[in-house]
């Protein structure tokens, strides 16, 4: 049986409600940006997850908006 969790102990995946918490978003907004293109996801087991890669690209743009794109 395999596991999700890699040898780092981070997960490669999480789902649209755990997004939302790290996002501090609605799940539903979650979905929709999923469904109009903006987010990725992936189904896996019948269910949407999204790759963390996603919501590191997503956190770093919010980090650039924040900070103006300065160095």
């Amino acid at each position: 049986m395999g596991t999700s969790m890699p040898k780092n102990g981070r997960r490669d995946f999480c789902s649209v409600r755990r997004a939302a918490w790290i996002l501090n978003l609605h799940p539903s907004a979650i979905s929709r940006a999923v469904r109009v293109g903006e987010l990725r996801a992936e189904p896996r087991n019948g269910r949407l997850v999204i790759p963390e890669s996603e919501l590191t690209r997503l956190l770093a743009g919010a980090a650039v908006a924040q900070d103006g794109g300065r160095k």
